[in-house]
């Protein structure tokens, strides 16, 4: 269920807090997050998909917060061109449990400001967003990725370029769809 945070207050006078689109399929971090984000002064929107967080675009933010793998498929990626295109001033925040150099590559190309590995806490996001522009422009430390969490991602990715169909991407990968169905039942690398 997607909810509102509002921060806002009702005196006409007071100066706004920072709207913000906080994008991630993890019900219990948005609202965590969410709450942290609150008393740090921002107004929060929440999503748990592409879909929601569309809906929400009708909205102008001054901030985004997005998750790079959202579930069933998603990717946090399809968001950042038309986040771009609706509000080319607002800065945008790649977070991703899995860092890798190819996915902040790509994040940076698609129109991202920054990005941080997870776990990352609220003073964290919130350093991440108030970043001077002179800052922005520095590379974001990365945690390099294992080999397995690369190899668990590239599979992801290639599974999801084949809309989930396990025999297409395991012809993609070069190998048996009996070998991909053995490596997608394991838990995700750590």
């Amino acid at each position: 269920m997607d909810a509102d945070i509002w921060s806002g207050s009702s005196d006409d006078t007071a100066i706004p807090s920072p709207r913000l689109l906080l994008v991630d399929d993890d019900e219990t971090f948005t609202q965590v997050m969410a709450r942290a984000l609150k008393r740090r002064s921002f107004d929060v929107r929440i999503a748990h998909d592409t879909h929601t967080a569309m809906t929400a675009m009708s909205r102008n933010f001054d901030y985004a917060v997005i998750d790079l793998m959202l579930g069933d498929g998603e990717s946090g990626l399809s968001l950042l061109p038309h986040l771009r295109s609706r509000n080319p001033g607002m800065f945008i925040l790649m977070l991703t449990g899995y860092a890798s150099i190819a996915t902040t590559v790509d994040a940076i190309k698609l129109g991202a400001d920054n990005y941080l590995a997870k776990p990352a806490d609220a003073d964290t996001i919130v350093a991440a967003l108030l970043r001077s522009t002179a800052d922005a422009a520095e590379l974001p430390e990365v945690t390099p990725a294992s080999l397995a969490q690369v190899k668990w991602e590239h599979i992801q990715r290639v599974l999801s370029e084949h809309d989930g169909n396990i025999s297409a991407a395991a012809r993609s990968l070069n190998m048996h769809r009996r070998s991909l169905q053995r490596m997608l039942n394991k838990k995700r690398p750590s």
